[in-house]
């Protein structure tokens, strides 16, 4: 017979969890510094969830040592831990959009896409508007995780800026319909006015989904040229 747990031993687990979910993969010892929990406190909760198929551990070489040095082990969530974290009604949003696409085609699935982060847009576009340029993707991160997304902001090293998205409460309805994606990815470049590219999904199997956004100056040339050749 199970042992009941203490409800705070449930809660910190949670939050080991959930600390996974939006900055995975991670170490233990970053863990332990974060929630302020002992390395044999963080072990018996990462145990918990190994266990429970939660997490699942991920082995990473330090980078610029080739084959020498201790591989680093880091913890990632799994879609069973993702789960638990309100995909709930994600099997419900699959049938539906099927149902649509079989009875009115693929392009309704795209419309109604598109209808469902038309609110998105509409809360967000005074904001957007209101804020320097340079804040944008900031902003639009701590809205999506107001929704739920989980969603982080930095520096590309690339150039330009990187939106992580940890949780997605219809990955597995996205991963049969794309349009999910595509309209969304349609609306972030409408929200902070510059081109931005979805390079990776949790809906296709990665753990983040994680787009690239342009940095601003790129876009305010590009408009100065069209400007240009159509005032020719």
């Amino acid at each position: 017979m199970p042992t009941m747990e203490p409800g705070h031993e449930r809660g910190t687990r949670a939050r080991v969890a959930r600390l996974i979910l939006e900055h995975g993969p991670v170490a233990a010892a970053a863990l332990g510094e974060r929630l302020g929990l002992t390395p044999a406190a963080v072990r018996r909760h990462l145990d918990a969830l190994l266990a429970d198929g939660m997490i699942e551990p991920r082995t990473v070489r330090p980078r610029g040592q080739r084959g020498r040095g201790r591989p680093a082990k880091l913890f990632a969530i799994t879609d069973a831990g993702r789960s638990a974290f309100e995909h709930a009604y994600d099997d419900l949003a699959g049938s539906a959009l099927r149902f649509l696409a079989e009875r009115m085609g693929e392009q309704a699935v795209a419309d109604f896409a598109r209808e469902q982060v038309s609110s998105l847009l509409e809360r967000l576009e005074p904001a957007m508007r209101a804020v320097p340029a340079d804040q944008r993707v900031q902003v639009l991160a701590q809205a999506l995780s107001a929704e739920g997304y989980a969603a982080s902001a930095s520096k590309a090293k690339s150039g330009g800026d990187q939106l992580c998205q940890h949780h997605c409460p219809v990955a597995h309805a996205a991963a049969e319909f794309p349009q999910l994606c595509e309209a969304e990815t349609e609306a972030f470049a409408q929200l902070l006015g510059t081109p931005v590219q979805r390079l990776a999904t949790i809906a296709h199997g990665d753990g983040v989904c994680t787009t690239h956004v342009s940095p601003q100056s790129l876009s305010d040339s590009a408009h100065r040229d069209k400007s240009k050749e159509t005032g020719r």
